[in-house]
């Protein structure tokens, strides 16, 4: 009884501590994160299925290369053949090759317009990037506040001294990002200085920020959780130290989160 006690009291501090899960790189992984959108769930299956293909063609051509270097020594094969051309084999070793492309290319397309897809979205989201921090505008809800100024803020590095029990190094950010979850949300990105890079490995998501340009991109998440990611665009000596954070949450607490924010 005594041990399921402390289970049970050790799971709440933990929770209490970090309540939602933490999608971020673990050391020494090799893969991909979760996937938290449709887009990366598609990217990380064509990963594994094309996996199988190159793993196939790597055996292959690494047998062709062992067996010629094996067969043609002289030692094995002391009168060579003079033979220098074979219509038939160059036809085979042409036509192969463009038929793995093509099965390739077939579900990568499907991939392709999934990611450039812009659909009528129920929300959008401003990013710009600074040296060496991102400032985020909610636009929609301008009409909502005295002198249309919406919902914005900038978004900073939290310093290794601050950093609270539970929280990620050069992850972790003093303002949130917070979207809801199962819906349509369009990001804007641009930058106001130099050339950036937004970018969220679990949602699939990585548009340049381009000074007097803007992007954009689409995103369905399906699941809660807080999410990280980097600028990955090189802009400068602080590149390293401008984390994006988004915290992901149920409508309803997306709904309390907007109406604290524009009592503000």
């Amino acid at each position: 009884m005594k041990t399921i006690i402390m289970i049970t009291l050790l799971a709440i501090s933990v929770m209490s501590v970090n309540p939602t899960h933490a999608d971020a790189s673990q050391p020494w992984q090799i893969g991909f994160q979760d996937p938290a959108t449709p887009v990366m769930e598609g990217v990380i299956n064509f990963h594994n299925d094309l996996m199988i293909v190159v793993i196939g063609v790597g055996v292959f051509v690494g047998y062709v290369m062992w067996s010629t270097v094996y067969n043609f020594e002289q030692s094995v094969n002391p009168t060579p053949n003079r033979v220098q051309h074979g219509t038939r084999l160059e036809i085979i070793w042409t036509v192969t090759p463009a038929i793995i492309l093509m099965f390739v290319a077939v579900p990568s397309f499907a991939l392709l317009y999934s990611v450039d897809e812009i659909i009528d979205p129920e929300m959008t989201l401003k990013a710009v990037g600074h040296q060496w921090y991102w400032s985020y505008e909610y636009s929609d809800y301008n009409h909502l506040t005295e002198e249309n100024s919406g919902i914005n803020f900038d978004s900073y590095l939290v310093a290794d001294d601050d950093l609270e029990k539970g929280q990620f190094r050069l992850l972790e950010v003093d303002n949130r990002i917070v979207l809801p979850i199962n819906t349509h949300i369009r990001v804007l990105i641009t930058a106001a200085d130099v050339l950036h890079s937004w970018a969220v490995p679990s949602f699939g998501v990585k548009v340049d920020a381009c000074p007097g340009r803007l992007n954009q991109t689409t995103m369905f998440i399906k699941k809660p959780g807080v999410f990280y990611g980097q600028c990955s665009e090189l802009c400068g000596t602080n590149h390293g130290f401008m984390p994006i954070c988004v915290e992901a949450v149920e409508l309803e607490e997306y709904t309390l989160w907007l109406e604290k924010k524009l009592e503000l």
